[in-house]
């Protein structure tokens, strides 16, 4: 990392005193044998080495002077461009995330080079040659977590920018072409001695030897569904028979959490959503992108296939989410019933990660039947979302943002900081 005298220097180099008119001129003067180089320099007070070095051809007239860009300078549009449109749909990147697409972008031009040269040198050069085009609001201090009340402005934004999306895409009357994607988790245990035959499959875990498992479902406001992406801690199981048990069509994958991940959401996206979406378009597709960040590859192949990635505020999702909504829990007791012992007080389900997917077959067999599909449905029009209603959601679940008091104690994180374009700081308030 740039050493903080380095960093300060930065803001305060000294800016060249001639300009590149000057020295076109005098490159015309010299070019014309009217001038030697030394004569055109002081001439048109322009550097003499400078004009030797575009008199012989080592440096092209009209290019910038300092080491080479990393990051051409229409890459570099296209980048703004992302960040604006993924503000513009409810992603406010952090300084983070913006400097992991822009590596993207960087890794695309160096496929050879094993790690990303981009750090905080380019990323106070970047926002000072795109001042003019995005600014940095420091994101809201609330606590972090799934919170009981969350914040109504928040909520308010979310549902006109909502509208604002189904009015322009005439998505009004459209259920099945709005979706829904959102992971559930399972606390399993691990078997340590193999029960009788005369007993479920039902079995009482050892003491801190539990597996994690994520479902990433995903469903319509019609009630149709994906099939599921099933999110094995650690390492999969081994064998083959997981996937020969499971629902059909489904996708498998592993995380050391066994929760998505970013990498883990360009899978099921780019290899999963797209091969089993509706073929209708455009699709609108609501999720948590802050539990679940996007990179670069997503947005590019989302609009190129027409589908609007929306993300739902920090904080809100268990009032906003409609798989949160309803069809989890229904999942959760089907899943607990099959097992035959149920869910424990200490909230984990008594079955191995080789029996997980056969039993979530048998479970998710629930969201295709008729009380399923109601429930879907219901879970839409209770978030709101479709049919569009704001006024769907408690009152008392919401309280103004004035109302919210910052964490209690000091902290040694920093905020984490947005980039919105200049419209949406408006509308929000001046950024400090």
């Amino acid at each position: 990392m740039p050493s903080r005298n380095h960093l300060d220097k930065i803001g305060r180099k000294k800016k060249k005193k001639w300009t590149e008119e000057a020295m076109e001129r005098a490159l015309i003067e010299v070019k014309s044998g009217r001038c030697t180089v030394r004569q055109a320099a002081k001439e048109f007070e322009v550097p003499k080495s400078s004009l030797g070095d575009r008199v012989s051809g080592r440096v092209t007239p009209g290019s910038r002077s300092g080491p080479a860009q990393l990051i051409t300078s229409a890459d570099e549009e296209l980048l703004v461009e992302f960040s604006l449109y993924m503000s513009k749909h409810g992603f406010p990147l952090t300084k983070q995330q913006l400097v992991s697409f822009a590596s993207s972008i960087y890794k695309r031009q160096h496929r050879r080079v094993a790690f990303s040269k981009l750090g905080q040198t380019w990323w106070l050069n970047f926002r000072k040659r795109q001042e003019k085009n995005i600014t940095i609001q420091p994101a809201d201090s609330v606590v972090r977590g799934r919170t009981v009340c969350v914040r109504k402005e928040a909520v308010d934004q979310f549902f006109h920018l909502l509208s604002t999306v189904m009015d322009t895409h005439s998505l009004r009357d459209k259920p099945h072409q709005i979706l829904n994607c959102n992971e559930t988790g399972f606390q399993l245990g691990r078997k340590r001695v193999i029960p009788p035959k005369s007993t479920s499959l039902g079995y009482k875990p050892a003491p801190g030897s539990r597996d994690h498992i994520s479902v990433l479902a995903c469903f319509s406001a019609a009630g149709e569904d994906i099939p599921p992406f099933i999110i094995y801690s650690k390492a999969y199981p081994g064998g083959v028979c997981y996937k020969t048990q499971g629902p059909p069509n489904a996708l498998y994958g592993w995380s050391d959490s066994g929760c998505i991940n970013s990498d883990l959401f360009k899978k099921w996206f780019l290899k999963h959503f797209l091969v089993h979406a509706p073929k209708e378009r455009p699709l609108m597709l609501i999720f948590d992108g802050h539990k679940s960040p996007v990179n670069l590859e997503v947005v590019e192949a989302a609009r190129k296939e027409d589908i609007i990635l929306l993300c739902l505020p920090a904080h809100c999702s268990h009032i906003l989410q409609p798989l949160d909504a309803g069809l989890f829990s229904l999942l959760k007791q089907r899943f607990a019933s099959l097992i035959g012992d149920g869910c424990t007080t200490d909230n984990y389900f008594a079955v191995s990660k080789k029996e997980f997917s056969g039993l979530l077959k048998g479970t998710y067999q629930i969201a295709k039947e008729e009380e399923g599909v109601r429930i879907v449905k219901e879970s839409f029009k209770k978030c709101g979302i479709y049919p569009l209603n704001h006024f769907a959601i408690n009152e008392a679940n919401l309280i103004p943002l004035h109302s919210m008091s910052p964490p209690a104690g000091p902290s040694s994180s920093t905020p984490a900081q947005g980039l919105h374009t200049v419209g949406d700081l408006t509308a929000a308030g001046p950024s400090s």
